[in-house]
């Protein structure tokens, strides 16, 4: 089965990074979908069926906490599950996205399998 991701982070290098770390790890992705920002993030899953999200926390406009918060506030959105990619290691941060829904959390830099475990194990959980 294939999976829609939506890739948010600011940095169009990092962007590419996670998408080439999603092809290289073995999932079996779809439509891989882009924005640099959690306006943007929330305009492409309007329009897309996206079945995981992969945001960055530290971006313009809005950010990838606000993100997670209005995710969990909208009534289509909040069933989508989102993984945190940040650089950030703050364990009160962590716990303020834990309380808003987020199902995972990698810290830069990461290898791919650790994306393929994490989306497998999302996604692939009964």
């Amino acid at each position: 089965m294939s999976y829609n991701i939506l890739v948010v982070d600011d940095s169009s290098i990092i962007r590419n990074v996670v998408k080439k770390s999603i092809e290289m790890s073995g999932v079996d992705a779809g439509e891989i979908y882009e924005a640099s920002n959690g306006d943007e993030a929330l305009a492409v899953l309007r329009e897309n069926w996206v079945d995981i999200v992969m945001s960055d926390i530290n971006m313009p406009h809005m950010n990838g906490v606000e993100l997670v918060r209005r995710m969990s506030e909208d009534r289509d959105m909040r069933a989508v599950p989102v993984v945190i990619i940040s650089t950030e290691r703050s364990e009160t941060r962590i716990e303020e996205l834990r309380k808003h829904g987020i199902k995972g959390y990698l810290t830069k830099p990461f290898r791919p399998e650790e994306i393929r475990d994490l989306v497998h194990g999302i996604l692939d959980a009964p």
